[in-house]
């Protein structure tokens, strides 16, 4: 593993530095302040090219791998945009692995270039609230059934030409973006799990999708932060899904799912790490700045060396954050090194944010000093796409081989 960044790669950096340097925390705070949808971002975003960076050429992407994906993510993050910036954002880059992966050459020929140009919205939709980590246990149920047809003036169009299609009932919730998505990828159940074994009977669709849609229906979440990306519950109800929008083959979902979350726990670790560096890079600012008793606080060992510590820390994380995209992208096994720097950037990043906040006294609480929305957004990156437990249970039993109780 070389440790220099590829001249690309640096170019990337580059690129998306000058990108977000035009989205300030000014924006991300008033996104956030008025719960509002950062468009103008997004489109700045597709109109560079970035949504496609890891759909292959031939779709109209640019081919890279998870190391650059990660490195743009974590330069989202470290703009000032935080979780809310790389949440519009990364269901693009991670959300589609499925479907290149294992989606017909129709299928993917039918959505990979508008992703890849930005002109749709995607999201995910797995989680459920009777489910929670536990995924064998997703209720949302899809049924095939064959569309008959009276007439050839009542034939079905492209998308449905074999009559065939699947219909679903169901709930998910924490659908980031289900309100303003085009597109989603959704993971269902296709058999009951009583009939099969623990992850089998789950089948995954990327289909067409919208708040709007018939048998859809949406309510946002309120909650802590990232309000610039809503999060929803999605009620299903005779969601109808064209039979060729099935990735691979019904009841191998969950496999397809899981063989990409190595990828969504990388990229999530680079957030966390872009998080905390802008909070520590917010907090020696303006400690160089504070005066308090005659003298700047960062003069002060109590303020100085917190900082000092969460920098150093971070500097390890965005290392394990590269050695792991590393092994994802030559094909190492990378499940550990994912989990692990999920695992210590999450932590890392939420006491890198209460540092920043106690260095700004009174006025870290303030929003105008942005490091309590850091604070706020971080939060999420210990809670999922699994919990920190979750991922202590996997070093335990997959590294340590130690029994399991779950």
């Amino acid at each position: 593993m070389e440790f220099r960044l590829t001249e690309e790669q640096r170019l990337i950096r580059r690129q998306m530095r000058e990108l977000c340097a035009e989205f300030g925390d000014d924006y991300w705070r008033e996104r956030d302040r008025k719960g509002e949808f950062p468009w103008a971002f997004f489109e700045a975003f597709a109109e560079d090219g970035w949504c496609g960076i890891t759909v292959p050429e031939e779709y109209g992407g640019q081919g890279y791998g998870v190391q650059e994906a990660a490195l743009v993510q974590g330069e989202i993050a470290r703009s000032g945009a935080a979780m809310a910036g790389t949440s519009v954002t990364s269901h693009h880059v991670f959300s589609v692995a499925p479907l290149i992966e294992y989606g017909t050459e129709e299928h993917k020929r039918r959505y990979l270039p508008r992703v890849a140009a930005g002109d749709v919205m995607v999201c995910t939709g797995v989680t459920e609230p009777n489910a929670g980590t536990d995924t064998s246990r997703i209720e949302t149920t899809a049924r095939r059934e064959s569309v008959e047809r009276d007439s050839a003036n009542d034939a079905p169009p492209e998308a449905t030409r074999n009559g065939d299609e699947y219909v679903v009932d169901g709930q998910k919730i924490w659908t980031t973006k289900a309100g303003q998505a085009d597109v989603i990828m959704l993971l269902v159940r296709t058999a009951p799990r009583e009939e099969t074994d623990r992850f089998g009977g789950l089948t995954l669709f990327f289909t067409e999708f919208g708040p709007d849609a018939p048998g859809v229906e949406v309510s946002e979440i309120p909650k802590a932060g990232r309000a610039a990306s809503p999060s929803y519950e999605v009620w299903f109800d005779g969601f109808r899904i064209p039979a060729e929008d099935r990735i691979g083959e019904e009841g191998e979902g969950f496999d397809y799912l899981l063989s990409f979350a190595n990828a969504e726990r990388i990229s999530l670790a680079a957030n966390a790490v872009g998080i905390g560096q802008a909070a520590i890079e917010r907090a020696a600012e303006y400690a160089r700045e504070r005066e308090v008793f005659g003298n700047r606080i960062g003069s002060y060992q109590a303020v100085a060396h917190p900082l000092a510590d969460s920098w150093t820390k971070l500097e390890g994380d965005e290392t394990m954050v590269r050695k792991a995209a590393w092994c994802y992208d030559e094909g190492e096994k990378t499940g550990p090194a994912a989990n692990a720097v999920k695992l210590r950037a999450s932590e890392d990043a939420i006491e890198a944010c209460e540092r920043a906040v106690r260095v700004h006294g009174g006025m870290g609480y303030a929003a105008e000093y942005d490091v309590e929305r850091y604070w706020r957004e971080a939060m999420i990156n210990v809670l999922a796409p699994v919990s920190n437990e979750m991922v202590k249970n996997y070093v335990a039993h997959e590294v340590l081989d130690l029994p399991r109780s779950y």
